[in-house]
C-alpha cells in the first residue's frame, strides 16, 4: 500500500469518526437511526469515490488530501473556510441536540427524501470528479490547469458545490432536524463566498475562463444564480 493509500484511507476513517462523534454526542444517545443512516450513506459513498479515485486518478486524491484554512493560499479563504468549519460543526450538532430534547419531528418520507438528497449531492461530486481532475481542496490553478466546460460544468461553473447544496440542506433533514436547516444557512453562506472568491481567483489566473463565463452563465443553480 503506497503512502498516498494509507494518508487517503486514515483521513477517510478520521472524517467518518468525527462526523459520529459529532452526531450521536450532541444526541447522547445510540438509539437515533437517522444517524446512523446518515453515517452509513456517508461511509458508502465517501468509501466509494476514495477507492475509486486512489486507482483510476490517484494526482486527484493528492489534491484533495491538503485540506482545511491552514491549507489556503490567501488570508480571505483562510477566514472563509474557518467560518465554514465552524459553520459544519453546528449544522451536525444542532439535529443531535435536536433529537436529544425533541425540538422537532420529521416525517419519514422527508427524512428518506433527504437521504436520497445526500446521495444525489455525492453522485454529482463524483461526476465532477471523473470530468475534472484539477479539481482541487483548495483554491488554487495548477500550473497546467485547463477550462473544463464539459459534463456538469456545461449546465453549472461551480458543480461540486452544487454537489454540496445538496448534502448542506439534505444532512439536518435526513438528521430529522428542521431546526438543522436553521445552521445549514450560514454554512451556505461561507459556501457562496469561497465560490465568488474563487471566481475571482480563475478569472485572473486561469486562461480561457472569462470566456467560458460568458457561455455558461449560472454559477450554481441552472437558469437561477
Amino acid at each position: 500500500m503506497s503512502e498516498l493509500d494509507n494518508r487517503a484511507r486514515k483521513g477517510v476513517v478520521g472524517t467518518l469518526l468525527s462526523l459520529a462523534v459529532l452526531i450521536f454526542l450532541p444526541a447522547w444517545s445510540l438509539s437515533f437511526w437517522q444517524g446512523w443512516l446518515v453515517l452509513a450513506i456517508v461511509t458508502i459513498c465517501v468509501g466509494a469515490i476514495t477507492a475509486y479515485f486512489l486507482k483510476h486518478d490517484p494526482a486527484l486524491v493528492a489534491r484533495r488530501m491538503d485540506v482545511g484554512p491552514k491549507a489556503e493560499k490567501e488570508n480571505r479563504q483562510r477566514t472563509i473556510q474557518t467560518l465554514s468549519s465552524v459553520s459544519l460543526f453546528a449544522l451536525l450538532v444542532v439535529p443531535g441536540l435536536d433529537h436529544h430534547f425533541g425540538w422537532s419531528q420529521v416525517p419519514l418520507p422527508t427524512v428518506l427524501a433527504a437521504d436520497a438528497a445526500l446521495i444525489a449531492g455525492f453522485a454529482l461530486v463524483f461526476a465532477v470528479f471523473k470530468t475534472n481532475c484539477y479539481a482541487s481542496a483548495i483554491v488554487e490553478v495548477a500550473a497546467d490547469q485547463k477550462v473544463i466546460s464539459s459534463g456538469p460544468y456545461a449546465a453549472v461553473r461551480h458543480p461540486m458545490y452544487a454537489g454540496a447544496v445538496l448534502l448542506f440542506v439534505g444532512t439536518p433533514l435526513a438528521l430529522g432536524s428542521y431546526w438543522g436547516l436553521i445552521a445549514s444557512i450560514p454554512m451556505l453562506a461561507t459556501l457562496v463566498a469561497r465560490l465568488l472568491d474563487e471566481e475571482r481567483v480563475l478569472v485572473k489566473e486561469l486562461p480561457g475562463y472569462a470566456e467560458y463565463r460568458t457561455r455558461v452563465r449560472s454559477r450554481l443553480v441552472p437558469g437561477l444564480w
